[in-house]
């Protein structure tokens, strides 16, 4: 469990150095394909469903290389 907290933590601090110097190297997450948005007004929606599906398998195929 510690050696998964601790790749993760080193994932998170990567991710957020290529954030910092690349700042649109992420710009596709929350704009796919399939991400309702919706705009009326003052009023707005947005429910990312395929970038949810997306980091979900991204995430479980990370975490079983882990575990084996």
């Amino acid at each position: 469990m510690a050696k998964i907290l601790i790749a993760l933590g080193i994932l998170l601090l990567v991710i957020g150095c290529i954030w910092l110097i690349f700042p649109s190297a992420f710009s596709w997450l929350g704009n796919m394909p399939g991400d309702i948005k919706y705009k009326s007004g003052n009023t707005r929606i947005y429910f990312p469903i395929v970038t949810m599906v997306v980091i979900s398998v991204v995430a479980s195929i990370l975490l079983n290389l882990f575990k084996r």
